[in-house]
């Protein structure tokens, strides 16, 4: 199955579909992307952005999420930021905290303090 994402007008990702791999075959007997994406566009509408995904991240480096982003510069789709301080990481397009996250505690979890940009043990929940 192949996936594609579909883009708003600012290269957002609004949505993320499957698609058969039957309908990626050209005439040749060969793969095409062009062709998934008339595939989206003829179920969306001609007016639609669609640009092919990678659920392995083969493709594009990262698996687009909605609410992410398509870098075209980079040919990368960049996850959503899940926090304001957190800074892109350019070498796998994914965001970073400004302090690494401590090493495991048993029964314990990190969790990010926007507030106090520091990280907080909590308890891990329990099974």
């Amino acid at each position: 199955m192949a996936h594609f994402a579909q883009l708003d007008k600012n290269n957002m990702v609004i949505n993320v579909i499957v698609v058969d791999n039957n309908e990626l075959i050209d005439d040749t007997g060969i793969e095409s992307e062009q062709k998934g994406i008339d595939f989206c566009k003829n179920l969306y509408g001609k007016d639609t952005e669609w640009i092919q995904t990678s659920y392995n991240a083969k493709l594009r480096i990262n698996f687009a999420c909605i609410g992410g982003h398509y870098d075209k510069y980079w040919d990368a789709f960049i996850p959503v930021k899940p926090f304001s301080s957190f800074k892109l990481d350019y070498e796998t397009f994914t965001w970073v905290p400004p302090i690494p996250m401590p090493e495991p505690v048993d029964n314990f979890i990190w969790k990010w303090s926007e507030t106090n940009k520091e990280w907080i043990q909590v308890a891990a929940p329990q099974n």
